[in-house]
């Protein structure tokens, strides 16, 4: 547990390192905030390119921690000023406590760690002239252990603060 989280703390401090403005973003260049559905944590996104971001999320699901690293790319949608729509990927690591819950296809036991990879689809949307970004997303993921197989149901709603 402890290397694990010891992990999450690097990944999450390296992705912190993109906070560092950037002058080609898209309607803001970095976003912190809240990650709330199926597992709830904290969110960072910044822009690299005028499309391309990278995302980071560390959340808790099934009493454990998941640290993910994305890369999105957005496209606007020009009927509604701030809105775009995103795809793209990446992958996850961290821990469940399967111990106290009914996890699907995975044995009772303390402590499981887990890894594998994303994709993600979703709305992004920055709300005009207010340091405010919504987005809601669907991040299915695919991990590579014991709870091999598709997970299909994770939601989400971010808002974060963007400047």
């Amino acid at each position: 547990m402890k290397s694990i989280f010891g992990k999450s703390i690097s990944l999450a401090a390296l992705f912190f390192l993109f906070l560092i403005p950037n002058e080609s973003f898209a309607q803001y260049n970095t976003g912190i905030g809240l990650r709330l559905g199926t597992g709830n944590g904290f969110t960072v996104k910044h822009f690299v390119t005028q499309q391309g971001a990278v995302e980071a999320l560390i959340y808790s699901r099934w009493s454990g921690l998941i640290v993910s690293g994305l890369y999105e790319v957005h496209f606007d949608i020009s009927e509604v000023r701030g809105l775009q729509w995103f795809v793209g990927g990446g992958a996850h690591f961290g821990t469940w406590n399967a111990g106290n819950h009914n996890l699907p296809r995975v044995p009772k036991r303390e402590g499981m760690q887990t890894f594998g990879l994303d994709g993600i689809i979703g709305l992004d949307y920055k709300i005009y002239n207010a340091p405010v970004n919504l987005s809601f997303d669907w991040k299915p993921a695919v991990n590579f252990n014991e709870s091999a197989g598709f997970w299909w149901d994770e939601l989400a709603l971010s808002v974060r603060f963007a400047f």
